[in-house]
């Protein structure tokens, strides 16, 4: 196991590093609007309207996800067709580069269903924790 102390010796150039231009995109690839959407993205695996993006992703706004798209694509991991049809249809899917992320996304989401009970138990224990001691 890798301690924080190797960790950060480790990265001083690297994407723990506040100024590495990596961990710009880690910020944004890690962003729980960035996951989702390209959870959805990849589940439907055609193009989506962004209608439909919103309505798949419950709790976001219609400003989050208009930035979100709009930094993914310009990160190169969504691209953006326009119909000239009035009223206008736009249409959004991952490029190769945002499908490079099905595989480690989908292990994250793995991840959060098969623990998501432990990590219930584990805040409920603390909460008890934390109540017992500002009870004595």
């Amino acid at each position: 196991m890798v301690t924080v102390a190797a960790a950060a010796t480790a990265s001083e150039a690297g994407v723990y590093s506040g100024p590495c231009p990596a961990r710009e995109l880690l910020d944004r690839i890690a962003d729980k609007w960035t996951t989702l959407i390209i959870g959805v993205l990849t589940e439907i695996d055609t193009p989506v309207r962004f209608t439909e993006l919103r309505r798949a992703i419950g709790g976001i706004s219609q400003k989050m996800l208009t930035q979100t798209l709009r930094d993914l694509e310009r990160d190169g991991l969504v691209v953006r067709v326009v119909f000239p049809v009035i009223p206008p249809r736009v249409e959004y899917s991952l490029t190769p580069l945002g499908l490079t992320l099905k595989e480690p996304l989908g292990a994250l989401s793995l991840w959060t269903e098969r623990h998501s009970a432990d990590v219930r138990k584990a805040q409920e224990a603390f909460d008890a924790r934390a109540q017992a001691e500002r009870s004595a």
